[in-house]
């Protein structure tokens, strides 16, 4: 346990440390320039790429029933909460 404890480190020391720790990093990068840079792609292939162009009908959502369902409201306007659940 004492040689955990703060001490003074000697030249000889600083180098063994140093070389250590260059042996670390030289290690660690050689591993590194094993491991592929390029990544394929995963590749999706779809029958359609896009929807169809619809005639544009509305959802069926009854604007009346929408607004009296709306616990606060301002004109044409839904006031909604904001933030207060933070």
């Amino acid at each position: 346990m004492a040689n955990l404890l703060f001490h003074k480190v000697s030249d000889k020391e600083r180098k063994d440390i140093e070389r250590q720790a260059k042996q670390i990093m030289d290690s660690f990068s050689k591993k590194l320039d094993k491991i592929p840079t390029k990544l394929k792609e995963a590749l999706i292939e779809r029958d359609k790429g896009e929807r169809a162009e619809g005639e544009g009908k509305g959802c069926g959502i009854d604007r009346e029933i929408m607004f009296s369902n709306a616990p606060k409201k301002s004109g044409d306007f839904i006031v909604a909460e904001r933030g207060g659940w933070k």
